[in-house]
C-alpha cells in the first residue's frame, strides 16, 4: 500500500483487519487475537472494529466477544459474486476429486501473495485434515495449491516474492527459501506440487495450478489427507487426476 496515498494506511489496516476475521470463520476472532493477526495493536484494533461495527462490516458475538464478518460484507459479496464468483463451476470437479480419491478435496483463488480457499468436499475416508478449509489463507509456497500457483508465475515474480518473504518464522525452516525453490522445480518437472506433510505432520497435500486463458496461474486445484494415503505409487495416480481436472476446469473459467 503506497504510504503517500491520504487514507493509505487506514485502508490497509482495515483490509488487515477483515482479513484476519474473515480468516477465522465462522468462530471470529477476539480483539487481542485480531491484533496479532493484523500486526497493530490492540487499541487500533479495537477502534477499527468499532468503526466497521457501525457500518455492518464486522459483528460482536456477545457471549464469547469474538468478531464475526458482519452483514453489510454479505450484501457486497452477492453483488461482486456476478463477476467473480468461479465456485459453482469448479463444485463438480471438487466433488468429483473427493469422491473418486476418498480424501478432502479443495479449489483455491491467489490474492496477492497468498491463496484462499474458497471450496472443500470431503471424501469418503474416514481420517482427515483440517489444515485447510473454505476462507483459510496462506502465502504462496506454502499448502500445496499455493505452492503449485507460485511455482508457474514468471521467475521475475517467484523472485520478487521469495525476496520479500518471510515464512520461516510461521512455518519452520522448510519454507525457507532453497527448500521453496527445490519444490518449485519438483512442481514444474511433475506439474503438480506436493506438501510433504510441512505445515501439520503427517498432514500432507497435492495441488495443481489452475490457468486462465492468458495462461496466468490464477487458481488451483488440491488435495489434503493423512500420510499413509500418499505413498510414491499413489502420489503419481493423484497428481495425474488433479492435472486432468485442472486442465478441464481451466478451459471453463478462461478469463
Amino acid at each position: 500500500m503506497d504510504g503517500s496515498i491520504p487514507g493509505a494506511q487506514v485502508v490497509g489496516r482495515v483490509a488487515a483487519v477483515l482479513r484476519a476475521v474473515s480468516a477465522e470463520m465462522p468462530a471470529g476472532l477476539g480483539t487481542t487475537a485480531v491484533a496479532a493477526a493484523a500486526g497493530l495493536t490492540r487499541p487500533t484494533a479495537h477502534r477499527l472494529l468499532a468503526a466497521l461495527a457501525g457500518e455492518g462490516f464486522v459483528d460482536r458475538d456477545r457471549r464469547t466477544g469474538h468478531w464475526m464478518l458482519g452483514p453489510e460484507l454479505f450484501v457486497f459479496g452477492t453483488i461482486a459474486a456476478e463477476r467473480y464468483d468461479v465456485t459453482e463451476l469448479a463444485r463438480e470437479h471438487v466433488d468429483a476429486l473427493a469422491a473418486a480419491t476418498g480424501e478432502s478435496a479443495f479449489f483455491s483463488v491467489r490474492r496477492g501473495g497468498e491463496t484462499v480457499c474458497l471450496l472443500r468436499a470431503d471424501g469418503s475416508f474416514p481420517i482427515r485434515s483440517f489444515v485447510l478449509y473454505e476462507g483459510k489463507r496462506f502465502p504462496l509456497g506454502v499448502a500445496s495449491a499455493g505452492l503449485a500457483i507460485l511455482a508457474y508465475l514468471p521467475p521475475e515474480a517467484v523472485d520478487r516474492y521469495l525476496a520479500a518473504a518471510a515464512l520461516t518464522g510461521e512455518f519452520g525452516e522448510a519454507h525457507a527459501e532453497a527448500g521453496i525453490r527445490r519444490r518449485i522445480a519438483e512442481t514444474r518437472r511433475t506439474g503438480y506440487a506436493v506438501n510433504p506433510g510441512l505445515v501439520v505432520e503427517g498432514s500432507w497435500g497435492m495441488g495443481a495450478a489452475v490457468f486462465n486463458s492468458a495462461g496466468q496461474p490464477v487458481w488451483a486445484l488440491s488435495l489434503t489427507g493423512i500420510a499413509a494415503r500418499f505413498a510414491p505409487e499413489r502420489r503419481a495416480e493423484l497428481g495425474e487426476l488433479l492435472l486432468e481436472h485442472a486442465h478441464r476446469l481451466g478451459r471453463r473459467l478462461g478469463p
